[in-house]
């Protein structure tokens, strides 16, 4: 089985998205193609970078980035559930990106993102080339919803239309066909 982590970027107080990585996270476990663990970047606190070395070196100071390294390097392949600030992403998964460097690389990418008209597609544009740079592969279709306040219900669960739960569904096949085809490849480093 392919190991899969769901990272989920915002870490702003009041915040909506563990719902929609708790909803990501239920259809991935049921998928049956991962071992899912979501990485809640709130929860997992890393500073801003303070590592004095270069990623590549791995030589990491900091207990802290020992720990995100292992949970990293063990993935074949990841979902962001992504927000959008501003147009852009929010700094906490560009600082989470710019910890490391080898663990990242020959790995796949799905996006969930969520937003108001935009549906946090801006977010996942932005952050295409950042993850180029580490040698990841953005998977074609993507989970972008528009308005999602409307899908969360009075109990602070996320509700996905068909639509969602099928773009969902596609998007979980592309990740684990490009981490099964990446795969010979990173077991060469």
């Amino acid at each position: 089985m392919l190991n899969l982590k769901i990272i989920l970027a915002s870490t702003r107080p009041g915040r909506k998205g563990p719902s929609v990585a708790a909803w990501v996270n239920e259809v991935a476990q049921k998928h049956g193609a991962f071992n899912v663990e979501l990485l809640d970047l709130a929860e997992i606190n890393l500073p801003f970078m303070d590592e004095p070395n270069h990623p590549r070196m791995r030589q990491y100071q900091h207990q802290h980035t020992r720990d995100w390294s292992a949970k990293i390097d063990e993935a074949d392949a990841f979902i962001f559930v992504l927000c959008e600030y501003n147009h852009c992403f929010p700094a906490t998964i560009k600082n989470a990106l710019d910890y490391l460097f080898l663990e990242w690389n020959k790995k796949p990418v799905g996006f969930v993102t969520y937003g108001g008209i935009a549906a946090g597609i801006r977010s996942q544009q932005m952050l295409k080339p950042v993850l180029a740079a580490l040698d990841m592969v953005p998977v074609l279709n993507a989970v972008n919803i528009p308005f999602f306040d409307k899908n969360i219900d009075a109990n602070g669960t996320f509700v996905p239309t068909d639509i969602l739960k099928q773009g969902l569904d596609v998007t979980l096949n592309d990740v684990k066909s490009w981490a099964e085809m990446l795969k010979p490849m990173r077991e060469k480093r």
